[in-house]
């Protein structure tokens, strides 16, 4: 398969799964129907969800899935968080949000970004769109933020499941609140992202031609996802719910520092030349 073929194909299934995303995200904010089973408190982040979808991540995906159309290789690492980013995100409305209209597209999005991000880690594990940097500093320091975030939030979820564990049938209180059999954050994220995030964040300390090449894919994951919990603390907020807006400003400090690592850092990347497969 040529090049421009497997761009073309990249390119119509990012804009389908942007259509599918527009779709279930427009009917979720306007249908009073598709969150009515939830409690209070998901259905609140539901929306905020919806909201985040429709208007970010959308045309984020649409912007960086035209930009790598065209050979930009720093746009085909956005791409590539973003795409990591539906995988986390409609992983939870799959199995999280009570069975409604949109099940289909949910599973529809899900599916079709799980495999574009497959597709994009066999392209990069036969050769990694970064070849090398100028200068290695920025790449250190954002592997030890990597490898600082996971270690934090394995730590804080952590502090809230053991003792809920070690005190038998004990439910966290954002259980209670959201009314889920379990949370999905600390399932994803204690049994994928976090150990993802920790080991790309080694392999770019190291210097690896992939792990700089994720990198910058997982830094755009982690300003995506600090914006989706500022959002979210927000609208909780205007819904009438207890929730530190200190949170919204914590994830802004994060996304902001986190946009500078990856500035600086594509800035700093020799890039492999092209190859066909």
């Amino acid at each position: 398969m040529g090049i421009n073929h497997q761009r073309k194909t990249l390119f119509a299934i990012s804009w389908f799964i942007a259509i599918f995303i527009i779709i279930a995200s427009g009917v979720g904010l306007l249908d009073p129907n598709i969150y009515a089973k939830e409690t209070p408190n998901w259905h609140a982040q539901s929306i905020a969800q919806d909201l985040v979808n429709l208007f970010l991540i959308a045309p984020f995906l649409i912007i960086t899935s035209v930009l790598a159309f065209k050979a930009n290789k720093i746009a085909e690492m956005l791409w590539s968080g973003v795409i990591f980013y539906l995988i986390y995100t409609y992983t939870i409305y799959c199995f999280d949000v009570h069975f409604n209209s949109l099940f289909i597209l949910y599973c529809l999005i899900l599916g079709s970004s799980f495999y574009s991000f497959i597709y994009f880690l066999l392209k990069q594990s036969k050769k990694p769109i970064i070849h090398m940097t100028s200068h290695h500093t920025i790449f250190k320091i954002t592997g030890i933020y990597l490898i600082a975030i996971a270690c934090i939030i394995y730590l804080t979820w952590l502090s809230s499941i053991i003792p809920a564990v070690m005190m038998g049938n004990t439910i966290p209180k954002e259980l209670v609140e959201t009314g889920l059999a379990t949370n999905p954050v600390y399932a994803l994220d204690l049994s994928v992202c976090l150990p993802g995030l920790f080991i790309v964040g080694l392999l770019a300390f190291k210097g690896k031609p992939i792990g700089l090449t994720l990198a910058p894919a997982l830094l755009v994951f982690c300003i995506l996802m600090n914006i989706t919990i500022g959002i979210i603390a927000m609208v909780m907020k205007i819904k009438g719910f207890h929730y530190d807006l200190s949170v919204t400003m914590a994830m802004s400090v994060l996304a902001l520092f986190s946009i500078v690592l990856l500035l600086i850092g594509l800035k700093d990347i020799k890039y492999n030349a092209l190859i066909p497969g």
